[in-house]
C-alpha cells in the first residue's frame, strides 16, 4: 500500500532507552550520589526524522522523565498527542508565545538580555512560563557568558524569580575520551556560573550539561539531567566514541527506510541514465526505477555513488538523483513491487545512516533529520 516508508523498531527504542537509563544509574553511583540524573528525551526536529509523535510516545511508555523539543510548536503538538511529562524548548521562544507556553506548562529558554527583559515583562503583566538560563561556556552559540551571570541573578529576583527552574549549557566537542580538555574547560565555566547563581540565593535548580556524548563519556558531566537525542536513536555521536565504547555499549539504530521497485527496464551498452547524461551503461544491463528522490531525503549527492540493498545485495545508484526517482542497477530477475532498503538491513547486508551521510558528504544527524515528514512512519514491534 505505500510506495516508501520509516520502519521504527520499538524494540531497539527501548533497548537503547535502558541502556542509557543503566548508565546513568551507574554514574551515579560511582559518583557516590544517592539521586540518579533524569533521562530527557530530544525529540526536536521531527524526532531526528524518526516521527515526533510515534517516537516521543515509545520514550514515555519507556519511562523517559521529560522532552525537549526545539519550539514551542513543538511543544504544543505534544500535549496534544497526550505528552503529560515536561518539557524543555531548547530553541529561541518569541516573547509573544510566552503565555502560551505557560497555559500548556512548556518550559523555555531565555539565553540572552532581550528574551530576558521580555519575560521580566510578561512577568510584571500576567503568568510567565517556567524557564531555564543557558550559559555559553564555550560553544559560541545560544547563551549568557559566565561573566554575564551577575547581572542575570540581579534582574531575575524580581517577580518571575518563582518561575526560573533551571540552569544549562551544552558541549562543543564531547566526542572523543581521549580529548577532554575543553569539555572540561566548558565545565569549569559552568560551575562558576553556577556558583553565582547559588551567592545570589537561587539553590533549588535544575542543573545540567550532557548530550549524549557527554553522557556516554563521564559521569562527571551528567549532573541533575541529561538530554540524550542521537543515542536513544541508536547512533553513535562520533565515530571515535563508537570505536572506544562499542565493545562495552550496545547502541541499535531504531530506524529504517525502504521503498519500491517501481519499474524495470533493459538498458544497451551506452544509453545515457538519467538527467544531464551523466552516466551510460557500461554493458547490456538491467535498471530499476525507486520512486523516491531528493524531495523524499535522498540527496543529489548521492548520484552515481550511493548503494542501496536489493534482495539483500547491494546496487549502485545509476546517473542522477531526481526529484522523486532514483535509478539503480539490479539483477536481471528483479520484479516490480521488490522491497529495497535504502538505510537497515536486509539479510546479511546493512547499509547504515553514517555510511549514506558519508557519501552524501554529510553527517547521520543532517541526513536523517531531512528525511520528509510526510513519509509513512510505522513502529514494529
Amino acid at each position: 500500500m505505500l510506495r516508501t516508508w520509516i520502519e521504527i523498531d520499538a524494540s531497539a527504542a527501548k533497548e537503547n532507552y535502558r541502556t542509557f537509563r543503566s548508565i546513568l544509574t551507574k554514574g551515579a553511583a560511582r559518583g557516590g550520589g544517592t539521586r540518579h540524573p533524569e533521562l530527557w528525551s530530544v525529540v526536536k526536529s521531527n524526532a531526528y526524522g524518526h516521527g515526533i509523535y510515534d517516537f516521543a510516545r515509545l520514550m514515555d511508555g519507556c519511562g523517559v522523565d521529560g522532552f525537549c523539543v526545539d519550539s514551542v510548536v513543538e511543544g504544543l503538538s505534544l500535549r496534544r498527542e497526550g505528552i503529560r511529562k515536561p518539557i524543555l524548548v531548547l530553541g529561541q521562544t518569541l516573547a509573544s508565545r510566552y503565555a502560551e507556553a505557560a497555559r500548556n506548562d512548556i518550559t523555555v529558554t531565555v539565553s540572552n538580555s532581550e528574551a530576558l527583559r521580555a519575560m521580566l515583562r510578561v512577568g510584571r503583566t500576567s503568568r510567565a512560563p517556567e524557564f531555564h538560563v543557558k550559559i555559553d561556556t564555550g560553544m559560541h552559540r545560544q547563551g549568557f557568558y559566565p561573566e554575564e551571570i551577575g547581572g542575570v541573578a540581579r534582574e531575575l529576583r524580581g517577580s518571575v524569580r518563582s518561575r526560573f527552574r533551571g540552569v544549562y549549557t551544552h558541549f562543543a566537542s564531547a566526542k572523543d575520551l581521549n580529548y577532554p580538555t575543553y569539555t572540561d574547560r566548558q565545565l569549569k565555566n559552568f560551575k562558576t556560573a553556577l556558583a553565582i547563581f547559588e551567592q545570589a540565593g537561587f539553590r533549588s535548580l535544575i542543573r545540567h550539561a550532557a548530550a549524549t556524548g557527554g553522557a556516554l563519556i563521564s559521569p562527571d558531566y551528567h549532573w541533575d539531567a541529561v538530554r540524550v537525542g542521537i543515542g536513544l536513536y541508536g547512533l553513535w555521536p562520533s565515530k571515535e566514541l563508537e570505536v572506544q565504547l562499542g565493545d562495552a555499549i550496545r547502541l541499535r539504530p531504531v530506524l529504517s527506510w525502504r521503498t519500491v521497485v517501481g519499474e524495470v527496464k533493459r538498458l544497451r551498452k551506452g544509453d545515457y541514465i538519467g538527467y544531464d547524461l551523466t552516466e551510460r551503461a557500461p554493458k547490456d544491463m538491467t535498471m530499476a526505477v525507486l520512486p523516491i528522490g531528493y524531495w523524499h531525503g535522498f540527496p543529489r549527492a548521492l548520484s552515481s555513488s550511493a548503494e542501496v540493498l536489493v534482495g539483500g545485495r547491494r546496487t549502485r545508484v545509476l546517473g542522477r538523483v531526481s526529484m522523486d526517482m532514483v535509478a539503480v542497477a539490479v539483477p536481471p530477475a528483479t520484479r516490480t513491487g521488490a522491497v529495497v532498503t535504502i538505510i537497515g538491513r536486509d539479510g546479511r547486508e546493512e547499509i547504515a545512516a553514517a555510511e549514506q551521510a558519508a557519501r552524501a558528504g554529510t553527517i547521520h544527524y543532517e541526513f536523517l533529520t531531512r528525511l520528509n515528514p510526510l513519509m509513512e512512519r510505522i513502529i514494529m514491534r
